[in-house]
């Protein structure tokens, strides 16, 4: 265990200062685009807790009369609610912090339409 605090101890004096100094010209690169990956699975995801969430509510009412899928049911539906808080959670935090570094949020464009 000491042997590896004292490594990362040496990578950290090392690699510090020159994020610091910006010497790595590829960072802010890096930084947008996982951003930018980040924010395209939290609707995908968003979107799959909400049918799990669904799903668990059409049990919880379709077989009310068995306990056990009444139960699976619930189940679902807390899942999908925690899924979809850890959700939101997440994209606070990307937001905020892209915001505190001055990095420019790409934020998904709308569905594309045809006009006439």
């Amino acid at each position: 265990m000491k042997k590896l605090i004292k490594m990362l101890s040496i990578v950290a004096l090392i690699v510090f200062p020159a994020v610091a100094f910006a010497q790595f010209t590829q960072t802010q690169t890096l930084i947008t685009r996982v951003g930018d990956l980040i924010q395209l699975l939290i609707p995908i995801t968003a979107g799959i807790a909400l049918l799990v969430f669904f799903w668990g509510l059409a049990k919880f009412i379709m077989k009310a009369g068995d306990e056990s899928e009444v139960a699976n049911g619930k189940r679902l539906m807390t899942w999908g609610v925690i899924a979809l808080f850890v959700l939101v959670t997440v994209w606070g935090l990307t937001e905020f912090i892209g915001r505190q570094l001055g990095i420019e949020s790409r934020a998904i464009q709308p569905i594309p339409s045809f006009r006439r």
